[in-house]
């Protein structure tokens, strides 16, 4: 059987945690990754988490972040240009750029291909294959808009970074796995990151603290 995985890509922006949400919920699901990590997302990494991903120790450096196997991902430093990703021939199913940068969206929206990321972007597009983009920039100046607005019309979903509060969440990190669940949504891969929503006003709330969720120290509260 061909392998067919989901490439991520990881940019510079802030928001790394939502990069890992994202990571294991294709791997929960069983779906293999195919992880592009670009030079300023290191720095990000390291700043946000206290941890940097290495090209010649990728295997425990990403197993060390995610806190778990990483079997079923494969690796393409952001430098290889003539990695699997960069040609519309390598198999995959799609690609997510989790979180986006102001300036992966614009070399994406160009067609610079200046790193792996913004290429393998590019070949998705070009092959009309899944493309979820998810920005972290507040506000968006018009630049930035047009070029979320030019990824659009080129097919790809551009999915804020913008969690929903009606989900029954009281903690970060359920903010955070309820945007990696609307990016799993788009991509059409199951998961249990977020309560839906029913119809029925607070009915989430009330499943949570029924479910005793919520009932943390304050370091963990929104």
């Amino acid at each position: 059987m061909v392998r067919l995985p989901w490439v991520v890509g990881v940019s510079g922006a802030s928001g790394t945690p939502y990069a890992r949400a994202v990571l294991a919920g294709l791997l929960d699901a069983g779906e293999p990754v195919d992880l592009v990590v670009s030079r300023a997302a290191r720095l990000t990494l390291l700043d946000e988490v206290g941890r940097t991903i290495r090209d010649a120790h990728w295997e425990e450096d990403v197993a060390a972040w995610l806190g778990r196997d990483v079997s079923g991902v494969r690796y393409w430093s952001a430098g290889d240009l003539a990695a699997g990703p960069s040609s519309g021939s390598y198999p995959v199913r799609g690609m997510v750029v989790v979180p986006a940068s102001t300036a992966a969206v614009a070399g994406i929206a160009l067609g610079l291909s200046k790193d792996l990321l913004q290429r393998a972007a590019d070949v998705n597009l070009k092959e009309r294959r899944p493309v979820v983009v998810v920005p972290r920039e507040t506000p968006l100046s018009r630049g930035h808009l047009v070029h979320l607005l030019a990824l659009h019309d080129a097919g790809a979903v551009v999915l804020p970074a913008s969690p929903g509060f009606y989900a029954g969440t009281s903690t970060v990190q359920e903010l955070v796995d309820f945007v990696a669940g609307k990016v799993l949504d788009s991509l059409g891969v199951g998961h249990t990151l977020f309560t839906r929503w029913r119809g029925e006003l607070g009915a989430a709330r009330a499943q949570g603290e029924h479910a005793g969720i919520g009932e943390t120290g304050p370091e963990q509260a929104v």
